[in-house]
């Protein structure tokens, strides 16, 4: 078999692969052989059919087979025989088969990129300082007052802030009705801003029965491109109003929210709590995202280009599935797959090198996935969606899902072995809240 390698860039190799004519007319034959037996051609016994009708009825279809056969049977081969370690799959081009008999195909190769680990420990970052409130306490428990309170429809009053109200309403540009703006019996919750916070402040002052026309004026980047850069005229009728009617917040509001709450005290230690440890859990993410900016600092290296490429996919992905839970998909929502792919490269190359960082750390420190480290794994999906572990592990039985697991389970190990190596510098005024470095 002869290999020829050629470097195109410090992480690309292009490998011409020529497999022998003896190994190649062997895998042809064996693949027209099996044909010949099976195939059944009308005028012919099974069996009998001649090699030549074969070969002029199938031979796209056999070549086509055996190129694939002999790239698996030769690629791990050659990339051995060369010592080379690619860190995603080949690229297979240009197979062809050879008038001397022989058959060649061309591989590009993306290597693992080589650098010199720079400091990681003793690095300095600054950890924010995490504190709730008596406001964000309050606002809590007002929310849920909010929520918990009956309604009750409104005659002797025009509509306010806070109330409910039961709308139609039909959207118009250019004086023609827009199919797709417009709505009947529909309760906008005024100033909650789930609506367009436009729409809502119109409807304030108007009055139960009452029609109006309101127009709006949307931004060429709104999210909905039925809207996008248009002038609306909105001709809506209040169909009803409704109050709320807030409870007092006593002791008897806590055990209306739960017979586990016996005073509003209770209740507000365990809203605290709550609170703390949700700040604290994006703390930790906020923490991790400042190691790997600090590393990233001290590391600079070309990456993989399909690597980068494939962590774009899997971020356009995400947003897509985003998108599909509120009925939309990226055209919709006047999203370009190429715009995104740009907007998210930078981002995609710091998370490959990070991953790259990670890796040669956990190789210097010996730090690997041990079999205590997938139970618990196991048993952190289990009590996150209410399963049993034996149903979770039976999920991770196919390595194409386990593997993506362990990778996540390693950097979490390496992590933690970073944040007990730093050194603290601690924020006090800082807020869990901050805005995150991306990685």
């Amino acid at each position: 078999m002869d290999v020829v390698v050629e470097k195109l860039t410090d992480l690309t190799r292009k490998i011409t692969v020529t497999v022998p004519e003896d190994v190649t007319q062997k895998a042809l034959k064996k693949a027209y052989d099996k044909l010949q037996r099976d195939v059944r051609i009308k005028g012919f016994r099974r069996g009998k059919v001649p090699r030549s009708l074969i070969v002029k009825t199938y031979k796209p279809q056999v070549e086509g087979e055996t190129s694939e056969q002999l790239v698996q049977d030769t690629y791990f081969v050659a990339i051995e025989q060369e010592k080379i370690e690619p860190v995603v799959h080949p690229e297979i081009s240009e197979p062809r088969f050879n008038d001397d008999g022989s058959f060649t195909y061309v591989a590009m190769i993306e290597l693992k990129p080589q650098f010199e680990l720079g400091e990681y420990k003793g690095i300095e970052v600054e950890k924010p300082v995490v504190e709730v409130s008596d406001d964000e306490i309050t606002t809590e428990l007002e929310q849920m007052r909010t929520n918990m309170a009956p309604l009750r429809s409104v005659t002797d009053r025009p509509l306010a802030k806070g109330d409910i109200v039961v709308v139609d309403f039909q959207g118009f540009h250019n004086d023609k009705a827009l199919k797709e703006v417009q709505n009947e019996d529909m309760s906008v919750d005024i100033g909650a801003g789930k609506f367009n916070a436009e729409f809502e402040e119109k409807l304030i002052g108007m009055e139960k029965g009452q029609e109006a026309s309101h127009e709006i004026e949307f931004p060429p980047k709104h999210l909905n491109p039925v809207l996008a850069g248009k002038k609306v005229e909105f001709r809506v009728k209040i169909k009803d109003i409704k109050e709320r009617v807030l409870p007092e917040m006593d002791d008897e509001f806590a055990k209306d929210v739960g017979p586990e709450y016996e005073s509003l005290e209770s209740l507000k230690d365990a809203v605290r709590a709550r609170q703390m440890k949700a700040k604290e859990e994006r703390a930790e993410g906020d923490y991790s995202d400042r190691i790997m900016h600090k590393l990233l600092e001290n590391h600079d290296f070309p990456v993989p280009v399909r690597l980068v490429r494939f962590e774009v996919e899997q971020m356009i992905k995400n947003i897509e599935q985003q998108l599909e839970q509120s009925g939309m998909d990226l055209e919709s929502a006047g999203m370009n797959r190429e715009q995104l792919a740009e907007q998210h490269k930078e981002t995609a190359e710091k998370r490959v090198r990070g991953d790259f960082v990670l890796k040669k750390i956990a190789e210097v420190e010996e730090i690997k996935v041990k079999d205590e480290d997938l139970e618990r794994g196991f048993a952190r999906i289990g009590s996150q969606y209410n399963m049993p572990v034996s149903q979770v592990k039976q999920y991770f039985q196919n390595r194409d899902d386990l593997l993506p697991f362990m990778n996540e389970l390693l950097n979490e190990k390496i992590l933690a072995f970073l944040r007990s190596e730093v050194k603290v510098i601690e924020a006090p005024t800082a807020s869990a809240d901050a805005e995150t470095t991306e990685a």
